[in-house]
């Protein structure tokens, strides 16, 4: 088992697809964006180093595209549908490369731990994730980045993962004190466009009908996919507190970071 030093606070960060790319033109990333991003992960590392951070991004206009032409995610059988698995894994692969050499640029050391390489699935579903080359990353003050990604799967041939799962999984092994989840939204929304500032398993079921899937391509299920495999996790980690928030203003990663009583969005937790 990955040992995690006690003196260390560890925490899950994802960039979502529709924050770092834009989702309505296919392979359009915004390095802007990105690079801004970089610099407030950085200030953060810089101002409290006992932080230790895994890095997750999903893909956006990379992955999805390619993934939703060719059904990827519901499984892979024939010699289209594995041409297809290798050119979604080759887009998201780009994407993260970009991911990659701007957080290195800014003086994050990142290293690309691909999930693809390391995950077991079977009918979409992830049964055995190692988080041996993660605990290897912070043994030497690496700050280690998975993204979502292609996997075999033992029953549908292949599929395709989130960031989302790929966090469930790896939570179970690392146990995070938090995971933000930062996209474009200021938060979970109600009806009337106001974020909703807490959800527990108990309130989930009237949060459940103000959830949506994403309003572009997404074959990975969205707003709804995200909050729910959160509550799940929630319950199964009481101790964990997750954030949806919005990385579009400037400084709410350094935020959520180095003040975590006052993380602007949405807070999940046990209660």
């Amino acid at each position: 088992m990955p040992i995690i030093h006690t003196n260390t606070e560890l925490i899950f960060i994802k960039l979502g697809g529709s924050l770092i790319t834009d989702k309505r033109q296919r392979a359009t990333p915004r390095k802007g964006t990105l690079r801004r991003l970089a610099y407030e992960l950085r200030a953060a590392l810089d101002a409290a180093p006992q932080l230790q951070i895994l890095l997750g991004h999903g893909s956006g206009s990379f992955g999805h595209w390619e993934a939703q032409q060719y059904g990827t995610r519901q499984g892979v059988s024939t010699t289209a549908q594995w041409h297809g698995f290798a050119q979604v894994s080759a887009v998201a692969a780009r994407l993260n490369r970009l991911v990659v050499d701007i957080f290195l640029d800014v003086g994050v050391p990142v290293i690309s731990l691909q999930p693809s390489a390391s995950v077991s699935a079977t009918r979409g579903q992830i049964y055995d994730v190692s988080a041996h080359t993660i605990s290897q990353a912070y043994a030497h003050g690496l700050v280690p980045l998975i993204y979502g990604d292609v996997a075999f799967d033992s029953a549908w041939g292949g599929t395709i993962l989130s960031t989302e799962a790929l966090f469930f999984h790896l939570s179970a092994q690392l146990h995070p004190a938090r995971i933000l989840l930062l996209g474009n939204a200021p938060g979970v929304l109600d009806n009337a466009k106001h974020v909703i500032p807490h959800i527990t398993p108990t309130t989930y079921a009237q949060i459940e009908p103000h959830l949506h899937g994403s309003r572009y391509t997404d074959v990975t299920g969205g707003m709804a996919d995200k909050v729910k495999r959160m509550i799940d996790l929630v319950q199964r980690l009481p101790g964990l507190q997750v954030w949806i928030l919005t990385g579009r203003l400037p400084d709410n990663l350094t935020q959520a970071l180095l003040d975590p009583q006052n993380t602007p969005g949405t807070r999940i937790a046990a209660n």
